[in-house]
């Protein structure tokens, strides 16, 4: 039996890949040099973590000891901070995905009067930097009491993460046929119904998509967190980390060990949800 011969790629489909190789490792690069020195500093022992060396003579997984015992005055609540973070981010990730979700809905299927305008002046908020919220944010959380509470911190990012959440499951949700909810309400569904089992399915990936967005941007969060919690069991473990410079001889090894053990979650998600974040928070965006 004669084989198919095999297609050659073209001049300019190598020269594409060429090019986009050329980009692409050096980006890789230089995004991955900072956490190699990152665990490099995590494995190496006090005296030789600024020896300057691409791998320590003498390496140790002495300092993941340390914090996951909790053997340092500024780890002492590492457990607790981490799981602030832990429960925070989860909050935001479940708030922001009802708030956007609901939103979505009914801007797009629904056709709330005023609903577009509405989503315009949300995304009109990012002209602002967050940065410049942060005060007001403050003011507004001391005057309903809400300092030193973990739900100042998740209403502040879920005000943030909300806009450009409605945004995109908007977008993604025009992408929908309108026929299945006209086929739904032959059916004798009610708008509850369509909601549940034509437009949820339907939009999974984008909903997991942003999820994963609004999880990681609370994940991360530090001026807020900074501003609004104080307590140090309160705090978050990005805030925690920030206490590690006001020592007069600061423990890097500890804090790049900690740091590096605090990536890890978010680089895990990304990993498990890679497809859904790159095609859901995309939709939309180019209309067929």
């Amino acid at each position: 039996m004669k084989l198919p011969a095999m297609k050659l790629p073209t001049w300019r489909e190598v020269t594409t890949e060429a090019r986009l190789l050329l980009i692409g490792i050096p980006v890789f690069i230089w995004t991955m040099v900072p956490i190699y020195h990152m665990f490099l500093f995590a494995i190496s022992p006090k005296e030789d973590a600024f020896s300057g060396k691409l791998w320590p003579d003498h390496p140790t997984l002495h300092n993941f000891e340390i914090v996951f015992r909790e053997q340092h005055y500024f780890l002492r609540d590492f457990y607790i901070q981490f799981w602030n973070s832990l429960v925070i981010a989860v909050a935001v990730g479940a708030l922001t995905l009802f708030i956007a979700t609901a939103a979505a809905f009914s801007i797009s299927r629904l056709r709330v009067p005023g609903g577009r305008m509405l989503m315009n002046l949300a995304l009109f908020t990012y002209f602002i930097p967050a940065a410049f919220l942060a005060v007001p944010m403050y003011r507004t959380m001391a005057t309903y009491g809400l300092l030193n509470n973990h739900w100042s911190l998740i209403l502040a990012m879920v005000t943030i993460a909300s806009p450009y959440a409605i945004w995109v499951l908007k977008q993604s949700s025009d992408k929908l046929p309108v026929e299945l909810d006209e086929a739904a309400v032959m059916d004798g569904a009610t708008t509850l119904q369509i909601f549940r089992l034509v437009y949820l399915p339907l939009m999974m990936p984008s909903l997991v998509a942003i999820g994963t967005y609004a999880v990681l941007l609370a994940w991360n969060e530090y001026l807020y967190a900074f501003l609004l919690l104080s307590n140090d069991r309160d705090i978050t473990l990005p805030v925690a980390l920030g206490n590690f410079l006001a020592a007069d001889d600061s423990p890097w090894e500890l804090l790049m060990t900690t740091g590096f053990i605090y990536a890890l979650p978010p680089a895990a998600i990304y990993y498990a949800f890679r497809r859904y974040m790159v095609g859901g928070l995309t939709a939309g965006a180019v209309k067929s």
